[in-house]
């Protein structure tokens, strides 16, 4: 999938994710929804694409996708 896709789609997931009145929490549900519904292939896309600090990408789910980079996330 090419990534101008993955950063749409994983745009309007935190565009969904980012009216929650918590942002930990909608962060948070952003990177569980990736971990969740997305392949490993597509999330280590995009998490290629968020450490390059490319602008595309929305700030709320920059953050989602550099937690999913996290040791502790283990995607």
């Amino acid at each position: 999938m090419e990534i101008h896709h993955l950063v749409k789609m994983a745009n309007e997931i935190g565009g969904y994710f980012a009216a929650m009145p918590d942002h930990e929490e909608a962060v948070s549900s952003i990177a569980q929804h990736l971990r969740n519904f997305w392949e490993p292939r597509m999330r280590r896309e995009l998490i290629a694409y968020a450490r390059h600090d490319e602008g595309n990408l929305k700030p709320i789910v920059r953050e989602a996708v550099l937690r999913l980079a996290a040791p502790a996330a283990n995607s």
